[in-house]
């Protein structure tokens, strides 16, 4: 009977377990449904929690087509102010997690203006999530060594829409998984997760993967993921048990599936999010195929460039020590760059293709000190764990300061400035803040503090001291008198009692202690500067001074004022232009009389250009400056606007990207627009005109050139205000100075833009191949229409070939789907100017893609120009990296199987790690 019983209770607590998916999660599990409302579990079993602990942002729902999980449902959403938005979680130190945020815009604002943030691990900035699709769900992973009990997420620096978060997940791992010697210094952000041979296209998590990472399939193909395949490349699966109990632990679904080089070979090009850089980078392989006694399965691992990590054999049931085992060869520590060409390669005595069932990528990230008060701070928050000002989480200065405190620009900064006024903070003044070295400015007045005023003198750079308007008691201190910086102390309205420490009174400084009937004051040194208030009627006196002082720094202040921004006006009918500006007369547009026109060209002797607007002509003041002068010929009411638009905005914007307006000419009927000369003419010329094969531009030079004009449409849509559209951006209109440096030019058609406007309503105007096709359709102007035609300008950089062409096929004259066929195949070499013989090919790739981002169909699904600017800066980083190294590529070492280490110090430098080159060979576990 007893037998039966326990019997009985077994069965009932099974059945409890099967009910209750969350008994069945690995421990260590959090799942934040962010601005969930209820509790659930999903299909895969995994128990969702809402958000209720981040009581700041505001929740709202969405809906996604193809998205149905009831996570993805809703989001929590934040200012775009200067604040930071933290989740806090608990983790149990000295611990292995992986933490993943997600983020699916669906267009919750409904601004269709695609956010822009950062997402930070406690000081440490984790990422730039950049949104590009409002129906795509952008996922960051972070594997780090735990080593306090919280961990802080927290999303800043909003440059578009407003921050905002899907869901937050943590997983616990156990044992010694993603153990590394760098783990105390070093994050791994998560780059790329690949199941090769992968029968779907969903990816292996949870339950098939205990620790629910994430396993993207190969059959997957997106902007940054695997693009290219071998001919002959085979998938292949097996049912049998892969034994998979040693280091990273791959779940056994993955590595039942692989893909085989019946040809010999396996090549493929992968772009890593985060790279260049140092990173973590394993293969995983099994053998599952049923090889006869005569087969053999031999190969290398092939990194073009690198003969050295193609040294190694590869013998999978050698390695592995049997069959249906895993074996894990890769590199802890490996010089990667952002686009990855790699393969796999047979061996001569090889019988049998290559074979790879899945790899991992991860980036090293420096993990950040955070601010040097942090420690001290936190007992300040703990204490008022229930106030919202002590909620807002992380570091208190990294990567953005808390709202009440500011902080210094050190690389560990320190607190300078607490200010929490009538924050409601009772008991005593909190110890902490005697220990903060840095601190500036002390703000805790208008609250019910109690007790006495403690002992300052640590603090040796506070100069403004505010304590008044609470319930202070006790004598002052004679050490706030020691403080050398001292300039501003503020007591009034308290209970202290006692008298003013004379040090004090002889201090140069401003004192309130009115409102304390038992503090006395005393006689002290006369001194210019000291505003000592002790009674009611010196009280008004001050206050009185204060404000007269505070007026005339205001007022001088107001004086010294830099001017609004110049704005030239162009009264078309009486054909004048008149200048405005802030608090003193703009610098109208020079005028130039038809003599001196006349004179600096020898008559408009030497013709140097042409165009529908006109004929340009070179001359030369006198006082040696050269000049272009352009005369327009269109004498038409639409040609007397482009004249008089063009003077008007080149007037009031000055860059060194931008072509130099040096004035204007009016007289016997003639529009004349005078500039800079610029003496090796358009880029258009250089590429596929008289110069090109006398220039033979570089691509490090044509990227050159691309980041001046880039940053010149930059300055136009950013810092000119209201904003300014280029809307003719060609490369003709790009123009390169003595030096091959290069400025934007022509503003005949450019548009300004209207402030809180999405968009400018206007008449169609542009060049073909370079219009904006969602412009043309809709004839809304954005500054996403420039984008458009610099994404054009950049195709041409990387091909030679003109916008419209007949060299694309009978099907396409159009650069951007010439293009797009092939970067979206994998063969960027079919677009490269054959000119072109010394590039990086992951540069190109960068600026490929990138300018397949600008010439999409849709504004909204386009970047800003200071988004490419900073890709193509990247890139010129990238070939500067192998002109200055001559080719060679800089690699950390590798280290053995043993114990996971090696003898490389892994400090950061600026941009790379130290090496040790005496220790050449994959590791192989």
């Amino acid at each position: 009977m007893r037998a039966v019983e326990i019997l009985l209770v077994f069965l009932t607590f099974s059945a409890l377990l099967l009910m209750d998916g969350a008994r069945a999660q690995m421990p260590g599990f959090v799942s934040l449904d962010c601005g969930g409302d209820t509790g659930f579990a999903d299909d895969l079993g995994l128990v969702w929690t809402p958000d209720k602990q981040m009581t700041r942002g505001k929740t709202t729902k969405i809906s996604v087509p193809n998205e149905n999980k009831k996570q993805y449902t809703t989001l929590k959403y934040f200012p775009a102010d200067e604040n930071k938005y933290c989740y806090t979680l608990d983790v149990v130190p000295r611990n292995r997690y992986l933490i993943r945020a997600t983020f699916l815009y669906g267009n919750f604002d409904n601004n269709n203006v695609y956010p822009k943030f950062d997402i930070s691990f406690g000081p440490t900035r984790w990422a730039t999530i950049v949104i590009s699709d409002a129906s795509t769900i952008e996922v960051e992973e972070l594997i780090f060594l735990a080593t306090d009990p919280a961990v802080g997420i927290c999303l800043s620096n909003a440059t578009t829409g407003q921050p905002f978060i899907s869901t937050l997940e943590l997983r616990k791992f156990n044992g010694s998984i993603y153990l590394n010697q760098y783990e105390n210094q070093f994050f791994l952000s998560v780059s790329a997760r690949i199941n090769f041979g992968a029968d779907s296209v969903d990816p292996v998590r949870y339950p098939d993967d205990p620790f629910d990472r994430l396993w993207e399939s190969d059959s997957v193909k997106k902007a940054n993921y695997l693009v290219d395949v071998a001919h002959g490349t085979q998938k292949i699966s097996t049912r049998m048990p892969i034994d998979v109990s040693n280091d990273e632990r791959p779940p056994q679904k993955v590595m039942q599936t692989a893909v085989v080089g019946r040809n010999g070979s396996l090549t493929y090009r992968l772009n890593l999010n985060g790279f260049p850089g140092f990173g973590w980078a394993f293969s995983y392989f099994a053998e599952i195929e049923n090889l006869s006694p005569s087969d053999s399965r031999k190969f290398r691992f092939v990194l073009p460039g690198d003969t050295e990590l193609s040294k190694p054999v590869v013998n999978i049931q050698e390695n592995a020590q049997g069959k249906y085992r895993l074996y894990e060869p890769g590199y802890f520590n490996i010089s990667l760059p952002f686009v990855l060409s790699f393969g796999f390669q047979r061996t001569s005595d090889s019988t049998m293709g290559p074979l790879i069932n899945a790899m991992e990528i991860n980036k090293y990230l420096k993990k950040s000190d955070g601010s040097a008060d942090g420690a001290i701070i936190a007992g300040v928050t703990t204490a008022y764990s229930s106030a919202e000002w002590a909620k807002e989480g992380g570091d208190p200065c990294l990567p953005v300061a808390w709202s009440w405190v500011r902080c210094s620009s050190d690389p560990q900064p320190k607190i300078v400035s607490i200010k929490l006024s009538g924050k409601n903070l009772t008991g005593e003044i909190p110890s902490e803040f005697t220990n903060l070295d840095g601190l500036v400015e002390l703000w805790l007045d208008n609250n019910s503090l109690s007790g006495s005023v403690p002992d300052l003198s640590r603090c040796r750079n506070l100069k403004t001291i505010h304590l008044e308007d609470n319930l202070l008691t006790g004598e002052l201190p004679s050490s706030l008198a020691s403080l050398p910086n001292l300039r501003e102390l503020y007591i009034q309205n308290n209970k202290l009692s006692g008298r003013v420490p004379s040090g004090l009174l002889n201090k140069d400084l401003i004192l309130n202690y009115t409102g304390n009937v038992n503090l006395l004051g005393g006689s002290r040194r006369s001194h210019k500067t000291n505003v000592i208030v002790g009674s009611s009627v010196g009280a008004a006196a001050a206050v009185l001074l204060i404000t007269a002082i505070t007026c005339c720094v205001l007022i001088n202040k107001r004086n010294k004022k830099s001017p609004k921004r110049d704005q030239v006006r162009y009264d078309l009918a009486a054909h004048k232009f008149s200048s405005s500006g802030g608090d003193g007369a703009a610098e109208a547009a020079h005028c130039f009389t038809l003599s001196e026109i006349a004179d600096a060209t020898k008559n408009f002797e030497r013709q140097v250009g042409f165009g529908g607007f006109g004929v340009v002509y070179y001359g030369k003041l006198k006082d040696g400056k050269e000049i272009a002068v352009k005369v327009l010929t269109n004498d038409s009411f639409q040609g007397k606007r482009e004249f008089s638009n063009e003077v008007a905005l080149l007037s009031r914007i000055h860059h060194r990207n931008l072509l130099q307006f040096l004035g204007y000419c009016q007289e016997d009927g003639k529009n004349i627009l005078v500039y800079e000369f610029m003496h090796s003419g358009t880029l258009k010329e250089h590429l596929y005109g008289p110069l090109m094969h006398e220039s033979g531009m570089s691509w490090i030079k044509r990227l050159e050139i691309a980041e001046d004009a880039g940053k010149g449409i930059e300055y136009l849509h950013t810092g000119c205000v209201p904003s300014i559209i280029h809307r003719d951006l060609k490369t003709s209109n790009i123009l390169l100075d003595k030096n091959m440096r290069a400025k934007v030019s022509d503003f005949g058609l450019s548009k300004l833009a209207v402030d809180g406007a999405s968009h400018v309503s206007s008449m169609v105007r542009g060049t073909v191949g370079y219009l904006d096709p969602e412009y043309y359709i809709s004839q809304q102007l954005t500054d996403k229409s420039d984008v458009y035609s610099f994404g054009v300008i950049l195709l041409e950089l990387i091909s030679g070939q003109e916008a419209i062409s007949n060299n694309f096929g009978p099907n396409c004259r159009n650069i951007a789907q010439w293009a797009k066929l092939h970067i979206e195949s994998g063969d960027i070499q079919g677009i490269i100017d054959p000119a072109l013989r010394e590039y990086d090919i992951q540069s190109m790739w960068k600026i490929a893609e990138k300018a397949l981002m600008c010439v999409q169909p849709h504004g909204s699904m386009r970047p800003s120009i200071s988004e490419v600017v900073k890709e193509i800066q990247d890139a010129i980083s990238i070939e500067a990296a192998r002109d200055g190294s001559s080719g060679e590529v800089s690699r950390l070492s590798v280290h053995s199987s043993a114990n996971r280490a090696g003898s490389t110090d892994f400090g950061i430098g600026a941009h790379y790690l130290s090496i040790d080159d005496s220790v050449t060979q994959p590791t192989a576990r």
